[in-house]
């Protein structure tokens, strides 16, 4: 069984890497660039997300669909959820470090026009 809080835990070990929030949520960002990689996503109760390339969301979708899975708000974008209760937690930690690895090498991110 892997928590939220195990793999925030594990991400803040990466190289870069800095607790955040993004849309007012919790999440773990790469520090050079300021983008989210792993967040709780709109299923927080049984699952977290990472941020990965569409090739690989669609690999492990098919290959674990048991652990890794897209509800209808992440379908088509490059994002994955990670179920908790995972049966192979190396597998997952692999996995959030290639999200890392792929949110890293992002441009930096702009800074957004707020309206008064």
């Amino acid at each position: 069984m892997i928590t939220f809080d195990d793999a925030v835990a594990y991400a803040l070990t990466l190289p870069d890497t800095e607790l955040s929030t993004s849309y007012g949520r919790p999440a773990v960002k790469v520090a050079s660039n300021g983008r989210a990689f792993l967040y709780t996503g709109h299923e927080e109760t049984s699952s977290f997300g990472i941020a990965i390339d569409l090739d690989t969301v669609e690999m492990l979708m098919e290959t674990d669909p048991d652990t890794f899975w897209q509800s209808p708000h992440y379908e088509g974008w490059p994002a994955v959820l990670v179920r908790y209760d995972s049966p192979d937690p190396m597998r997952v930690r692999a996995m959030i470090e290639r999200s890392r690895a792929w949110t890293a090498a992002k441009p930096k991110t702009r800074p957004r026009n707020r309206k008064a």
